[in-house]
């Protein structure tokens, strides 16, 4: 059996936590519809979705040895195998319900499985941490189907791709997700793959966490291959596990489904409802709206491999007399105040002492530096920060590459809005924040900041980061580029003000005014469609926001999903 394998390291096998029960119970009461269901669990645990399942045939009259074959569960680790056999005995089933072995494995060994429901909460194990053997065959599985899956995929995703195919002409899927299936690039193909096999899909997500100790966001993911109506997707928001009580999917179903769209995009979106989902479908598909990537590239900053050494205070550079070689840097986003980075930008954070000097000796041998490099580089080795692998795969550890003077940053991580940052001071960044060049033969870098505080980049920018349970949107440098960007030349705002507004924290009032100026005056769009564009933004963002707010409210454990 695949679970008496040697060497596997079942901690890391876990990949969760078990499944509170009204979850179980719920997902079970929508995905077992009648006595005759057949139902596959394909990481049983310890067996709460067994016994959520057992109580829900229950309800519909099965039991006992009616319940004989009815029910199947499979589990990797022993330990948890034979919690959830004993929980299937006490409601009557043999040993022959919960088979310990490795999912996939054991779905390839079967002759044409066919299961009614599916039902589970999949381990959100990464790649790496997955056996070969078991990992080979899954992998194997989903490009047996036209997918590609890479080494970012996390193992939650064959779960969910091959147990799809495995359902009846009218089968039902339910089961708990990570919440980066809306909008991690390694999940795109399982977007697509979701929207072509499901006539409908359902997503229910939680305002609050509702799994205690997780920061991670999950959601309820509920598809059916076949429908009479409603085809589409929706999204249903809820405070709390108690909720899911009063979800009257009939009255739902009509009203609150959109049309999916059949492609790698993110899901974000549809947090919205249909009007605010069209509406910036039809601002995309318009092109009347400049893209990022036709003004600017973003890049990441530089990477330094040991920030601890290479990243330095003004005190420090003075405490090893570093003043001839260091360069300019900026290492956090709070050093960005305004849309401005200017020398009193720089002198005030140097005030403060914060890390703003990058370690920057000559590029040449440790023979040819001068004697205050050296010093300085021995104490480096002392303390072994040459060992990491970005130092000691460089040719020479000690000097940081790919150091070059942006035009502008790019915030990568958001709390409230994102912003661009005019680079005044000949400094660079570190990899927590974007490098910016302007690329624009048309439009000013003046112009391109000042035009990228407006409601509509704001609603775009809330479905094309990324957002996890802490409440921070992240943006990769090609996500940055994918933005819209209302720019215009002749706009008429006062840069300077912008940038004091900015600095006071007044974005609405900043939003006001260029709004007004750019979206409005020059792009020709109302103040109702305007409003809409700053009514999304605000919804996905305090949405965001709020969640991390939860999550900050609850402790974290230590084997947090990963």
């Amino acid at each position: 059996m695949a679970g008496k394998e040697q060497n596997i390291d079942f901690d890391k096998l876990r990949g969760g936590y078990y499944t509170p029960s009204p979850i179980a119970e719920f997902i079970c009461s929508w995905a077992i519809q009648n006595e005759e269901d057949i139902v596959l669990e394909p990481s049983c645990g310890d067996g709460n979705f067994i016994q959520a399942a057992i109580e829900r045939f229950n309800e519909l009259g099965v039991n006992g040895d009616e319940l004989y074959g009815r029910l199947r569960g499979v589990e990797l680790i022993p330990e948890e195998a034979i919690k959830a056999a004993n929980r299937a005995a006490n409601f009557g089933l043999n040993n022959d319900t919960i088979v310990n072995d490795d999912f996939f494995s054991f779905i390839s060994n079967q002759e044409n499985p066919v299961f009614n429901s599916i039902i589970g909460n999949p381990p959100f194990i990464r790649y790496q941490n997955f056996p070969k053997k078991h990992r080979d065959i899954a992998i194997k599985m989903m490009e047996d189907i036209g997918l590609k899956p890479n080494k970012l995929t996390n193992i939650w995703v064959p779960f969910l791709v091959i147990c799809s195919t495995l359902l009846s002409e009218n089968g039902r899927l339910g089961m708990v997700i990570p919440a980066e299936l809306f909008q991690v690039k390694y999940a795109e193909q399982t977007r697509v793959f979701l929207s072509n096999f499901f006539e409908r899909i359902t997503i229910v997500t939680f305002k609050k966490l509702v799994f205690d100790g997780i920061q991670q966001e999950v959601i309820l993911l509920l598809c059916e291959k076949s429908v009479t109506n409603a085809h589409g997707i929706r999204v249903l928001q809820l405070d709390d596990l108690e909720e899911l009580n009063n979800i009257d999917f009939d009255a739902v179903a009509e009203t609150e489904v959109v049309e999916i769209q059949h492609d790698t995009e993110k899901w974000t979106k549809y947090f919205l409802n249909p009007r605010e989902i069209n509406l910036l479908r039809e601002i995309k598909d318009s092109n009347r709206i400049p893209l990022a990537n036709d003004i600017l590239d973003a890049d990441v900053g530089i990477v330094t491999g040991r920030n601890e050494f290479f990243m330095l205070k003004q005190s420090q550079v003075a405490e090893w007399k570093l003043q001839d070689v260091t360069t300019k840097v900026v290492s956090k986003s709070n050093q960005l105040s305004g849309i401005i980075f200017n020398e009193a930008d720089f002198e005030f954070n140097a005030q403060k002492d914060l890390p703003n000097q990058l370690f920057l000796p000559e590029n040449t041998e440790f023979k040819n530096l001068d004697e205050k490099s050296k010093k300085y580089i021995k104490y480096g080795e002392e303390k072994e920060f040459h060992t990491g692998y970005k130092c000691r795969i460089r040719k020479r550890w000690y000097i940081t590459p790919s150091l070059w003077i942006p035009q502008g940053f790019a915030l990568r991580q958001v709390n409230r809005y994102p912003k661009l940052v005019l680079n005044q001071v000949e400094a660079s960044s570190t990899d927590t924040i974007h490098r910016v060049r302007f690329i624009s033969e048309v439009f000013s870098p003046e112009s391109i900041v000042i035009c990228f505080l407006n409601s509509l980049t704001f609603a775009f920018s809330e479905v094309t980061g990324r957002s996890y349970g802490g409440g921070v949107m992240t943006f990769e440098p090609t996500e940055i580029e994918e933005l819209l960007i209302p720019v215009v030349e002749e706009h008429g705002i006062d840069v300077m003000l912008i940038d004091e507004l900015i600095r006071e924290d007044r974005i609405e009032e900043v939003l006001d005014i260029v709004d007004r100026a750019v979206l409005i005056e020059h792009y020709g769009f109302s103040l109702e469609e305007t409003m809409e564009f700053r009514q999304i933004w605000k919804k996905m963002s305090d949405r965001r926001i709020n969640r991390g707010k939860s999550a900050k409210s609850k402790p974290k454990k230590k084997d947090e999903l990963v």
